[in-house]
């Protein structure tokens, strides 16, 4: 079992923007950090299920102007295409970049259910049910 998730950002300001906005919607909220601290972590109760940091990944490509980190996918689970629907209209209002719109996706299942936008980082964030409604 995974007790949290963090990915690591090149602009934190808008990063917290985006997520604090999308993860809203699936009843996260920043429970943990902030600006001063240089990480938020949201979740659902008191304690972080995902985190975004600001700090500094070292690969050969980073360098003192701007840290290069390795591009994620991470998909959340919503209760019902409706939330799918809500947690894509929040996101892509707030920076968000369109790289699926909700919708059935029979290649990954009967029931999957999903929309997937990048995130200002260019990370694949994803959300899906298996609620046919």
């Amino acid at each position: 079992m995974i007790d949290h998730i963090t990915i690591y950002v090149h602009d934190l300001d808008a990063s917290y923007v985006f997520y604090a906005k999308a993860l809203a919607v699936l009843g996260m909220k920043v429970n943990l950090g902030g600006a001063e601290e240089g990480l938020y972590g949201f979740g659902v109760g008191n304690e972080p299920e995902f985190e975004i940091s600001a700090g500094r990944v070292l690969i050969s490509q980073a360098n003192d102007a701007r840290a290069v980190t390795p591009r994620v996918h991470i998909a959340f689970r919503a209760r019902d295409q409706k939330t799918v629907q809500l947690f894509y209209e929040a996101a892509m209002g707030v920076s968000g970049l369109g790289n699926g719109p909700p919708g059935p996706r029979p290649d990954y299942g009967e029931a999957y259910y999903a929309a997937f936008v990048l995130d200002p980082d260019g990370n694949n964030i994803e959300v899906v049910t298996f609620s046919v409604t």
